[in-house]
Order: C-alpha cells, then structure tokens, then sequence
C-alpha cells in the first residue's frame, strides 16, 4: 500500500504517538528512535511547545569565543554553530584586536519597523497626507496594545508613509516606528499593525493587506570597530592584502555574497546560541548589504597614519533578551548567563564585535595562507570521524589526509583500515 503523509490532527498526538509513526514510515530502527528522542539540554516536552509536530530534536555544538574585550570589558561568547574552524578563527582575530584594546561597539536604539500595506486609495498622495496628519493619534492607538512595554519606556515613537509604485500600481505603505527595549519585538510591533490596519482604511479609504513587521531593520543597527595592530595581523604586506580584499568586496557583488557570508559566520552562531531569529538577522543584514541598490560587503577597512589596519562593520541587529526561545530553551538562558549582559543592547553590540573579528579572520586567512590549510585541518577530523574513526586514529588521519591533500570520505576509510590493520 502507498503511503500517504495525509496525516489528521498530527499535532494533536503525543510525542511518542509521533515517534512510532514516524518509526513505521521511514522504517526506523529503535537506536535511531532513541536518537530522535535524546534532544540533549532542551527537554523533548519543551520542544514540543516550541514548534509543531514535534518529533525529537537536532544538537550542534556549542563552543566559547575567547579572547574578546568590548567597550572596555572582556567577555566569553556563546557560539552554536557546525562548521569548523569558526570559534577558533574569531578567537583569534579577538586577540590581535586586544593588542590596540580590543573592540569598541555602539548601538542606534531598539526600534522596529512594522509596515502597513493601502492598496486602492482613491488617491495616494492624499491617502499619504491623510495617514500623516494623524500621527499622534495613530501613536495612541498603537501604545493601547501593548501598556507593559509603554511602562517598561517603549512603544510606539513615530510613523513614516510612503508611495510605491508597482506592478499592481500605486500603494501607500506606513511604517510605524516602535521602540521594543529588550524584546526583538515581532509580536508587539505585529499587533499594533493589526490594530491600526481599520482606521487607516476609514481614513483613505483604501483596502489594508500586509500587516507585518520588516526584518530591514535601519533604525535598530550595531556598529563595531577595532584597531588591529600591523605586527599583530603579519606586517605591512598583510595589511595590503586585506584593504585589496576588502576592495574586491566593496565592488563585486560576486565576492561581497562570500565576504558577508563569512560575517554572518560568526553573528549567526551567536543569534543561534541565544536563542534569537537567526532567519530574521540574516534577511536584514543581505537587504542592508544591498541597501544602495547594489549588493556590497557589510564591514570596511583602512589604514590608520600608523599603518595599522582599522575595521568596521554595521548592520540591522534586531536580537532579544526577553521572549521567544530567549527563555524557554535552557540551553539559551546559560548562553544569556555566560555572556553576562543586561539589555539585549549589549547583545547586538557583541555580536556585531563577532562578525568583524570573524570576517577579519577570514580575509587575513585569504591574503596569506589562503582559507583551506586551517579550515581543512578541522574539516578533515570531521571526515575522519564519520568514516567511523575513534579516538586518536580521528587526529591521525585527519593529519595524513591533510598532508596528502586528499581530505575525502575514500581516503579516510582507507587509511582507517590500513591503521587498524597495523594495531
């Protein structure tokens, strides 16, 4: 009989309803259920009030970046992520950084954009003067929705309206502006564009549809800068290799995709750990990156009057410390403990200083040894592993393969069987 994933009320079933269904469709042995079943620090009840249809649960590790002084203050920083060479690459460009007093970040203010969507106005730009002029009474309204965080000193700041024009013709488009404080704030900015939705219709007398907040977040951005000492990164010749980086960066969308991906190495890793919206941070920072109309890297680079390289990098940083998986996933909370900060401020701003010190760590890496020795070396201890090497035949292998230049899946499992031949 064929399959069918038709499957009635699936999430109405208890987990373990779930299991043995699954068990049965994909002709699971009890090992690999018991896999399923072990979701490591998040407890499988949890996870099933986290998301739907819940059937086990996927662990990545978790390692500390070292090394890191901000704004005057060291910290370690939680990093979840599967790729190798990260935690040690960002690690050690916080060193060099430590050398000129680490990283100095700043933060523009926890405001979100929620945008409310007029199609069909009689006439756009009345419409748009109309929305405007009741500014302060949509701000009212908006407050209304949510009086805890008005008392917790957000809300609702101040409203832009434009007119787009489209391929289904003119729409007024409003943004409210809505100051979040420790909340990445999704739901509050959310319900207030719901709200306001009726009144902006009986006013213009258009129709609303899109109700939703804008991940682009401009008014919400994280900057971090750090002075990295010339004899710290290799001397002068390093220097010019990452300025010439960097400029290929800034002017081909081609090699900005791959510089940007490896900034978002290390911010996604810190989001991720953190329990925040790894999706909604990388949506913003590739529309920020594009922001001009054409995509470019995310962090610059120049030569101090000492010859010492100086970066920066800015972008959105939409990221909470209340709400969301923030508290309900443990794992998530002892990150929040470990970095030891008090607004989700602070958040941004560390994980803007990890995305410059990763990012730096990959183009020195570019501009003199090129990414693969270290990378590999990583890489190549994780193929050894999966080819079911154990202990220290993982290192040894992974050494040979390295040396050989051949890092592959056939090359592991043959020098898997040659080692355990000689023992």
């Amino acid at each position: 009989m064929e399959k069918s994933s038709e499957v009635s009320g699936f999430y109405k079933r208890p987990v373990e309803e779930r299991l043995s269904f699954v068990k049965e469709w994909a002709g699971l042995a009890d090992e690999e259920v018991a896999t399923l079943r072990n979701t490591g620090g998040l407890p499988l009840g949890t996870a099933d009030r986290m998301i739907e249809n819940v059937v086990g649960g996927l662990t990545l590790p978790m390692g500390l970046g070292v090394n890191f002084r901000i704004n005057g203050r060291d910290l370690l920083v939680p990093m979840v992520i599967e790729e190798p060479s990260v935690v040690a690459a960002a690690s050690n460009a916080a060193k060099m950084a430590r050398a000129r007093g680490g990283f100095t970040a700043s933060f523009s203010g926890p405001v979100m954009i929620a945008q409310v969507q007029l199609v069909e106005a009689p006439d756009p730009e009345a419409a748009r003067k109309a929305i405007l002029a009741r500014r302060d009474e949509i701000l009212s309204i908006c407050n209304r929705q949510d009086p805890m965080l008005v008392q917790a000193g957000g809300g609702a700041r101040d409203i832009e309206v434009r007119v787009l024009e489209t391929s289904m013709g003119k729409m007024v488009v409003t943004h409210l502006l809505v100051d979040t404080r420790d909340a990445m704030g999704a739901n509050a900015v959310n319900t207030m564009a719901e709200a306001i939705a009726p009144y902006i219709e009986e006013w213009t007398k258009g129709r609303v549809y899109l109700r939703i907040l804008s991940n682009l977040a401009v008014h919400r951005l994280a900057r971090a800068t750090a002075v990295f000492d010339r004899e710290a990164i290799g001397g002068e010749g390093v220097v010019e290799g990452i300025l010439n980086a960097s400029a290929f960066a800034e002017a081909d969308p081609f090699r900005a995709a791959t510089h940007n991906k490896g900034i978002m190495n290390g911010v996604s890793s810190v989001v991720l750990a953190t329990g925040n919206d790894t999706r909604a941070i990388e949506a913003g920072a590739h529309a920020y990156a594009a922001r001009s109309g054409r995509y470019s890297s995310l962090s610059r680079y120049e030569r101090d009057a000492g010859g010492n390289l100086v970066g920066t990098l800015e972008l959105p940083m939409a990221v909470g410390i209340v709400g969301g998986a923030t508290k309900t996933h443990p794992v998530a909370r002892i990150a929040l403990k470990i970095l030891d900060i008090k607004s989700a401020a602070e958040l941004a701003q560390v994980i803007a200083c990890v995305g410059l010190a990763q990012n730096l760590a990959a183009l020195r890496a570019l501009a003199t040894e090129g990414i693969q020795r270290g990378h590999m070396g990583l890489h190549a201890r994780n193929v050894a592993a999966s080819a079911g090497a154990t202990g220290e035949l993982v290192d040894r292998i992974a050494d040979q393969m390295v040396k050989e230049k051949k890092v592959r899946a056939d090359r592991a499992k043959e020098l898997l069987g040659e080692y355990s031949r000689k023992k």
